[in-house]
């Protein structure tokens, strides 16, 4: 289906001319809560902005009513965007879109919103059939996924969720993604003077020093990684730390090892503390479950025969990132997804190959109008 090439390049410019960096969505809420509103669609604001700390942002749901049997089908798509993202001037150039300057392009993800868009213009404009659906926009996907870690799922009555925000060329299928756990732990020692009465004091240091030469971190196994991110602590070389933080994380496709490596984790916390009549507190944050599509089922089974009628040969991947899907399959939602076109997100030399964004229209046309035999 070919869509008007020239329209949908005019309402991405202008979206991603619109500031919506992670906690501050909100006059991209309004854009597209005016949108479908102005086209008698009955739009879902929650109030997901305040509850993160944000401002008057919120996750939109809108349901737009099918006119074919079959799979009904939610497609997803986020509305913030990474820094540095004010004021971006987007240029085409060479089939590509770039930014003009030093900020990233936001193609990430507004070219998955203008998809979206586009497909429904060109359903009413046609009259072509489709499927029931529903558009849901997140908010604060970049910051943590925490727009869809509050929203209410009961109010979506499908089982699959077609997210439209993967980066590079067409093709990949995601057979599994890892979930997440992060930990902040800290130690509690007891200061004194490093040089006059060191035997006096706690080191904290130490503490967490020996709690981290006891656990394995990197690769795990096959399907498990642990990181130390960040220490800190400390004051100068005369005073023993009296305290002393840290932050790591487990990723693993099998929410067992998760949960196996955490334990591992603090139990070499605790113990060391002990060790050196220190005390320790440890925050952990079920960050995202992993992620486990069904490739038996219809959203796998749809994207894959929509790449092949498209000439694209589906590969099938797993990915230690994370995203929304994490959040809507920790939920129990099917969940799958393809790219926009978008290469080298997350940086200033982000840009969107129009070739391969056409594509991901067309992919995501062939989903939500054509029966699955």
């Amino acid at each position: 289906m070919q869509y008007n090439k020239e329209r949908i390049l005019s309402r991405l410019m202008e979206m991603i001319q619109i500031d919506s960096v992670s906690y501050k969505e909100g006059p991209m809420t309004d854009y597209l809560q005016k949108y479908f509103e102005d086209r008698g669609y009955e739009v879902y604001r929650d109030q997901a902005g305040k509850a993160v700390g944000g401002d008057h942002s919120g996750n939109l749901l809108i349901h737009i009513p099918g006119t074919m049997e079959g799979e009904s089908i939610c497609l997803n798509a986020h509305q913030d965007t990474v820094e540095p993202g004010i004021g971006i001037v987007p240029v085409l150039e060479d089939g590509k879109l770039k930014s003009s300057g030093d900020t990233i392009l936001a193609a990430d993800d507004k070219s998955g919103i203008a998809i979206m868009l586009e497909l429904l213009e060109v359903l009413k404009e046609t009259g072509t059939p489709h499927r029931d659906m529903y558009y849901l926009f997140t908010i604060c996907e970049e910051s943590g996924m925490y727009g869809a870690k509050n929203f209410d799922y009961s109010k979506i009555p499908t089982k699959n969720i077609f997210s439209l925000d993967g980066a590079g060329n067409l093709g990949f299928i995601l057979k599994s993604g890892a979930g997440k756990d992060v930990l902040t732990i800290t130690f509690h020692g007891k200061s004194a003077h490093g040089g006059i009465e060191p035997e006096k004091g706690i080191n904290a240091i130490n503490a967490a020093a020996l709690a981290i030469s006891k656990v394995k971190f990197g690769r795990i196994d096959p399907e498990t990684t642990s990181n130390i991110g960040r220490i800190e602590g400390g004051a100068a070389t005369n005073i023993v730390t009296d305290k002393v933080t840290f932050t790591c994380e487990v990723r693993s496709h099998s929410q067992a090892q998760i949960e196996a490596q955490v334990q591992k984790i603090m139990d070499a916390c605790q113990e060391a503390a002990a060790e050196f009549g220190a005390t320790v507190d440890i925050d952990v944050d079920h960050f995202c479950p992993p992620h486990k599509p069904d490739l038996d089922g219809f959203l796998t089974k749809a994207t894959v025969r929509a790449l092949e009628l498209e000439g694209i040969t589906p590969e099938y991947h797993i990915s230690n990132g994370s995203g929304d899907s994490n959040i809507f399959s920790g939920h129990g939602f099917d969940c799958s997804g393809i790219s926009t076109g978008m290469f080298n997100v997350h940086t200033t030399g982000e840009y969107l190959d129009l070739a391969v964004f056409e594509q991901a229209f067309n992919v995501t046309w062939r989903i939500v109008t054509e029966p699955l035999d």
